[in-house]
């Protein structure tokens, strides 16, 4: 029996700005069911980013309603039932890279933290890097730390926000390989935002933005809006 790992009906999200109210996310409705890889498509401003951190639990909808009945509270998702991946690595700069794996099991007060934290940086290939701090980092190097601390607590669902930004072309479809691997294995979701169509294609369904709207879905979920 398929899991629903999240749901969203009639979603939308605005700003107060100083011009007025701008609205990023407008009328969605979706389902994530564990296990599925899901593309989310569109230019720059679309909101895509906004979706994210409604999916991962970061921010609450101005409307609408969001839900995780397979995976609890919006105060209890972090750090072990959702991975996050932002779009810039957001690497703690005083840590090195295996502390900032370490910490979302820190955190969530787990065990074995070095060991785990190390498997996690062997997945995509950069364990060589575990004493190195930030700024010793090249781009695409803290991009793929920035993925194995995502994945290092087994989170049942992975929000990404490009993350093969600062990566060539075959950089990225060996991260995305390796994190759609480590999914299969796993049975956890992973949503992935993205401007690249190489790694869109890699995932089982895509959904498509414009004007805060889901313009076209390959799939069942739908969404309504205006404006």
């Amino acid at each position: 029996m398929t899991r629903t790992l999240s749901i969203a009906a009639d979603l939308w999200r605005s700003f107060q700005r100083e011009r007025g109210v701008a609205v990023a996310v407008q009328g969605c409705s979706f389902k994530i069911n564990a296990g599925e890889t899901i593309a989310i498509v569109g230019p720059s401003g679309c909101g895509k980013t906004t979706l994210l951190n409604l999916i991962a639990g970061l921010d609450r909808p101005s409307s609408g309603r969001i839900e995780w009945p397979g995976l609890g509270q919006q105060d209890t998702l972090r750090p072990e039932r959702i991975g996050v991946v932002f779009q810039s690595a957001n690497l703690m700069p005083a840590l090195t890279a295996i502390e900032n794996v370490e910490l979302p099991i820190l955190l969530g007060g787990g065990c074995e933290a070095e060991a785990r934290a190390l498997a996690a940086l062997a997945t995509f290939g950069v364990e060589a890097l575990a004493a190195k701090l930030p700024e010793q980092l090249s781009g695409g190097q803290a991009e793929r730390i920035a993925v194995a601390r995502a994945i290092v607590t087994q989170p049942e669902l992975i929000v990404a926000d490009e993350p093969t930004g600062q990566l060539d072309q075959a950089g990225a479809a060996i991260l995305v390989d390796r994190l759609l691997a480590w999914g299969q294995q796993t049975g956890s979701a992973i949503v992935i935002a993205t401007h690249d169509e190489r790694v869109a294609a890699k995932m089982n369904r895509i959904w498509r933005m414009r004007h805060g709207k889901f313009e076209n879905m390959n799939a069942r979920p739908v969404c309504t809006g205006t404006g």
